[in-house]
């Protein structure tokens, strides 16, 4: 019996960021699963985002970045005491993501139903080059269609999506789960990792 061959086109790094320039969606490796990310600040690529995963728009998105300068621009930093940032930077970069305080301008496709940003600075070598090549955060959701599990290889890809999606090929990180949610301000657990 022949074996499924699963085509993918690979796309390199720098025809990735290009794409995001361009306002396309792209599908790269995060620390857990596959994600789908794009520019947060483009409500053309978030529309496209939401219409690949069939997801509803209220739930707003975690965005990662590659150092802390680049969510200064979403976040209210005055609200954000100097032990909350000692608590972010001890755990950044890694494989938790925090919702901090968002400014008024970061828009509502971002921050859902609510006043705060998610963010999380990842270690993943691939994500750290694609936020420095694109020069800002991008969006990161699991790449899935909303209610099925989350993709973590490419025959799970290929199922759900097909063969058409702009593939960065790289590993997986160690974790098995997707990232931790914690809201900074208050403490509570909003999805355990």
């Amino acid at each position: 019996m022949k074996r499924k061959c699963y085509f993918f086109k690979y796309y390199s790094l720098n025809t990735c960021i290009e794409k995001l320039f361009l306002k396309e969606v792209i599908t790269y490796p995060t620390e857990s699963v596959f994600a789908f990310g794009c520019d947060p600040d483009s409500y053309l690529s978030t529309l496209k985002l939401l219409k690949i995963k069939k997801r509803i728009k209220n739930k707003g998105f975690v965005l990662v970045a590659s150092t802390y300068n680049q969510i200064e621009p979403y976040i209210l930093e005055k609200k954000i005491s100097f032990i909350k940032k000692k608590i972010l930077f001890f755990h950044w970069p890694g494989n938790t993501t925090f919702l901090l305080p968002a400014r008024s301008t970061v828009p509502e496709w971002i921050t859902g139903d609510s006043s705060f940003v998610a963010f999380r600075i990842s270690r993943h070598y691939l994500i750290q080059r694609l936020c420095n090549g694109f020069g800002k955060p991008i969006i990161s959701t699991s790449a899935n269609i909303s209610n099925h599990p989350p993709c973590r290889n490419k025959k799970e890809l290929y199922t759900q999506f097909g063969s058409k999606i702009i593939f960065l090929d790289g590993k997986l990180g160690l974790y098995s789960k997707p990232s931790k949610i914690l809201n900074l301000i208050t403490g509570e657990i909003v999805r355990n990792g």
